[in-house]
C-alpha cells in the first residue's frame, strides 16, 4: 500500500491554498482540481485514498461529481466541504455517495482527523491496521510516533511519509521517481536532489545510532528498507 494520496476539489483559491499547504505539511501527497470536470478526470485515472470535495464548484458541482464517480464504481472515500450546514444539506451529501460532511468555516485539525478516520475505515483491515513493523523499527499510523529498539525517533512530516512508504514496501526497491510521485507532487523536477536529501535526513535519524542499517541504497535504481 502506498502513502496517503488525496484529491482536493475546491475553486476558492484562498481555501484551496490553505488546505493544500496544510495537507502537504502534514505529510500527505495531494493533487488539486478547481472544477468538477477536472476532478472527475483525475479521480477516474488515479487511485486516491480520499477526496475532499467542495459542494459548490464550477462545471460539475460536487454532488454530481460524486454521483458520477459512484456510477462508475469509483469508491474513493469523500468528505464534502460546504457553507451549507443544514440537516437537509448534510443528508443530501451523504445520500449522493459522500462519506462525511464538514461545514465551512472549519478547523484544519478537525479536517485532518476526519481524513485519517475515513482512510482507516476504508482500508481492508480497518482500524486494526494501525502499526507498521520492520525488525526493531515501529511506526504508529494513528499517533504518528516512530521508535526503534524502544527509542523514540522524531520525524518531520515528509520524513514520516517516506518511512511509511519504505516500510509498506519493505524488501522492495523504490525508485526516486516513485518517491517523488507519492511523497511530493508532480510539480517537482525529477532531476532535483530533493529525494536524496530526504533519504539522507531519514537515514540519519533511523540508522545512524544503530549497528544494523535498515535503509539501503541501490545505485542507479533507488532505495529499500531491509531487515
Amino acid at each position: 500500500m502506498l502513502p496517503v494520496r488525496l484529491l482536493v476539489v475546491e475553486d476558492d483559491k484562498k481555501i484551496a491554498s490553505f488546505v493544500l499547504n496544510g495537507l502537504k505539511q502534514s505529510g500527505f501527497a495531494v493533487d488539486h482540481a478547481a472544477n468538477g470536470e477536472d476532478a472527475y478526470a483525475l479521480a477516474s485515472a488515479t487511485p486516491y485514498d480520499a477526496a475532499i470535495v467542495d459542494v459548490m464548484i464550477p462545471k460539475m458541482d460536487g454532488i454530481t461529481l460524486v454521483q458520477n464517480l459512484r456510477k462508475d464504481s469509483i469508491r474513493i472515500p469523500v468528505i464534502f466541504l460546504s457553507a451549507k450546514g443544514s440537516v437537509e444539506d448534510r443528508v443530501k451529501g451523504l445520500q449522493s455517495g459522500g462519506d462525511d460532511y464538514l461545514t465551512k468555516p472549519f478547523s484544519f485539525t478537525e479536517l485532518i482527523a476526519r481524513v485519517q478516520a475515513l482512510i482507516r475505515r476504508s482500508t481492508d483491515k480497518g482500524a486494526e491496521q494501525t502499526k507498521l513493523l520492520a525488525g526493531d523499527l515501529q511506526l504508529n499510523l494513528l499517533t504518528r510516533e516512530v521508535n526503534r529498539a524502544g527509542q523514540k525517533i522524531e520525524l518531520q512530516p515528509r520524513e514520516f511519509a517516506l518511512l511509511e512508504y519504505l516500510m509498506r514496501n519493505a524488501g522492495k526497491v523504490v525508485t526516486k521517481t516513485m518517491i517523488l510521485e507519492h511523497i511530493f507532487d508532480y510539480s517537482f523536477d525529477p532531476q532535483t536532489n530533493v529525494v536524496d536529501v530526504l533519504v539522507h535526513r531519514l537515514r540519519t535519524k533511523v540508522d545512524k545510532d544503530f549497528p544494523k542499517k535498515l535503509i539501503q541504497t541501490y545505485r542507479g535504481m533507488g532505495y529499500a528498507l531491509k531487515t
